[in-house]
């Protein structure tokens, strides 16, 4: 059998519908639904976000901290964990922020919303800010470090 004598396999892929003047109608392309599997082809997986923090992530923080060996339940723990001191702290920014009538969390929000929490964090406001020039500078002239 001669291979133009083959029925031809059906388009697969290119151009999706075109409307007027050949332009893709707004929302669409093909118009496939969600709930038609293979419908949308880069379609996001939603899944919950406290999984970006990695398993190396959490392991490097651990050995910051001085552990030497790490239990695989200990993953879940410090995701959960995090999850619930991010939670109380942007809580307390979104606090800042409302009372501002603003709409950008700023870095005085969140160390304001450490300080209320008792973990005052140092070197972002302008109180406690030491330029790293200057830092630079007096550990040349032999200055002793803060």
């Amino acid at each position: 059998m001669h291979p133009s004598s083959q029925p031809t396999r059906p388009k697969l892929g290119g151009p999706g519908r075109k409307g007027v003047a050949g332009r893709v109608p707004p929302g669409g392309g093909k118009g496939k639904s969600i709930l038609i599997p293979g419908g949308k082809r880069h379609r996001k997986i939603v899944k919950d976000t406290i999984h970006g923090i990695t398993k190396p992530a959490i392991r490097r923080i651990a050995r910051r901290g001085g552990v030497k060996r790490i239990s695989t339940t200990i993953y879940g723990e410090a995701r959960d964990a995090l999850k619930a001191r991010l939670t109380t702290i942007l809580g307390d920014c979104i606090k800042f922020v409302e009372y501002r009538n603003a709409k950008t969390v700023t870095v005085l929000d969140v160390i304001h919303a450490l300080r209320r929490l008792g973990t005052p964090i140092y070197g972002f406001d302008p109180d406690t800010f030491v330029d790293p020039k200057d830092r630079k500078s007096a550990l040349a002239r032999g200055a002793p470090s803060a």
